[in-house]
């Protein structure tokens, strides 16, 4: 991730955001913690697991399989100390792949795209890759925009008929 709104927010860990207000201690197992927890993971659309996989890829530069804590129950899950990596350019070939994505996002930018579609280059014809680049949108205007139907989603249902 290279916007700079994406690294604060993937570098921010619990315990800064609530020192930040006033917490002096933040032990993730107590009150104050878990009550944090709650209520992010109570939000509507968060999925925790997939908000703090994404966070520790986020830190580590690399996209990787969850990060459950430690070596040993890494070594568990996976036969190994670390989460193993996942390398787009395993992406099957074959495999259609649209990616829309907009000029104001500040959370996934255009050199954060630009970075994905060299790992994903040697895909095998160019209507098996498409990206979309919506120069107006931030990254909410995909869900909440008032002409997402038009700009983003007639075009995703025609992708998705051509392959079908």
């Amino acid at each position: 991730m290279t916007t700079t709104i994406g690294r604060a927010a993937a570098s921010a860990f619990a315990g800064e955001m609530l020192g930040a207000l006033g917490v002096a201690e933040f032990d993730p197992k107590g009150a104050v913690g878990t009550k944090f927890l709650e209520l992010v993971c109570a939000m509507p659309g968060v999925n925790c697991y997939d908000l703090m996989a994404s966070l520790t890829a986020f830190r580590r530069g690399v996209i990787t399989k969850y990060d459950h804590g430690s070596s040993a129950a890494n070594m568990a899950a996976y036969g190994q100390s670390s989460p193993p990596e996942y390398h787009m350019s395993n992406i099957p070939h074959h495999l259609p792949l649209l990616l829309c994505y907009g000029g104001g996002d500040m959370l996934s930018d255009v050199k954060d795209v630009q970075l994905l579609l060299n790992d994903l280059s040697n895909h095998d014809a160019a209507d098996k890759l498409v990206a979309q680049l919506v120069k107006e949108y931030a990254h909410l205007d995909f869900v909440m925009g008032v002409n997402a139907k038009q700009v983003v989603y007639d075009g995703l249902i025609a992708f998705f008929d051509k392959h079908s």
